[in-house]
């Protein structure tokens, strides 16, 4: 009785903590921030499934990036690298490692990336004065501890540094994450505070604010047939049109609670091969109110395991002008 009730007055901790820091954070954060180059997806399954998911319970080392309670369901010594064309002349990329420690203990260590390539650099008055080259980069250090046989909690340290032409900026962030997987029933539920922090040093005089992301999201299979589906809900802290929209009146055709949502469906024939497809509806939005109606918001991708090789494939568009295309290579040692 006693080992259940300490099991109980964890979670239950456990929740008030992550709901306190939460709001903590939550509380005044506006549309505009820095960093934003943290919302983009480092797993080519997650791009697939419309760019956001942090509750599909995988051995992918690419989605601890979603959620750091994902580190719990990955091999030990397993090892992921993850690149994406972006938009044209940039090129965004992930790599991360996986160790156990214990028997209830997980950690991992990653990198991300965006290069923009070289663009000119020009004065306020339009006089082009030479080239100038712009990098984003953060180093992630990861944790997770099985709280009980069906909880997980996880936290995630990172050092961002943005250089652009001359100027720099640093800053330090932690994401919080909690994940309730039933395996009988093959459910998964998770919620993440994301991008918990500040600047160090700011690009000039002005300090700007972290892209925070309240987000909650669930994956849950479809009885006995090889479907799964997948539901994430994003920027739970921002409500306002102005934040979607930009205007002062919602235009027709767009949805302030829909915007929130990334749904995708995975079809999994067999345990070496999964296909999969999503739409993110605020950036089928985004994309139809800059011109674009093709695929606006859709996703897809393909997955095979060969032994203890991983490869996945998926294609996206994040701009009117470029397709994007993420491959992930993962390796378990």
């Amino acid at each position: 009785m006693e080992a259940k009730s300490h099991k109980r007055m964890t979670l239950r901790q456990s929740f008030l903590s992550f709901g306190l820091i939460c709001s903590l954070f939550a509380w005044g954060q506006e549309s505009t921030s820095v960093f934003s180059f943290l919302g983009l997806p480092t797993s080519s399954h997650a791009t697939a499934l419309g760019g956001k998911n942090i509750s599909l319970i995988d051995d992918d080392a690419s989605l601890i990036f979603q959620n750091p309670a994902l580190l719990a369901s990955v091999s030990d010594n397993s090892m992921n690298l993850n690149f994406m064309s972006y938009m044209k002349g940039s090129k965004t990329g992930s790599a991360s490692f996986v160790r156990l420690a214990g028997q209830r203990g997980t950690w991992g260590a990653g990198i991300q990336f965006v290069g923009y390539g070289k663009m000119k650099e020009t004065l306020e008055t339009g006089e082009i004065i030479g080239d100038m080259r712009a990098l984003d980069m953060a180093f992630n250090g990861m944790y997770s501890y099985a709280l009980s046989d069906r909880w997980v909690g996880g936290a995630t340290g990172k050092m961002i540094y943005s250089k652009y032409a001359d100027y720099t900026s640093v800053g330090l962030a932690v994401d919080l994450g909690l994940n309730y997987y039933d395996e009988d029933n093959d459910f998964s539920f998770s919620a993440v505070a994301a991008n918990l922090g500040g600047q160090v040093k700011a690009f000039g005089d002005k300090h700007e604010r972290m892209p925070f992301n309240l987000q909650v999201g669930f994956t849950k299979s479809l009885g006995h047939a090889p479907i799964r589906f997948n539901v994430t809900l994003t920027d739970l802290t921002r409500w306002s049109s102005k934040y979607f929209y930009h205007v002062s009146k919602k235009p027709k055709g767009g949805s302030i609670l829909m915007n929130h949502f990334s749904v995708g469906i995975d079809i999994i024939p067999t345990s070496q091969f999964y296909f999969a497809a999503g739409y993110n509806f605020r950036r089928a939005y985004e994309m139809k109110a800059a011109g674009s109606s093709r695929a606006a918001g859709l996703s897809f991708g393909a997955g095979l395991n060969i032994k203890k090789i991983k490869v996945g494939l998926a294609y996206a568009k994040y701009h009117v002008s470029a397709h994007t295309v993420a491959l992930s290579l993962g390796y378990s040692l």
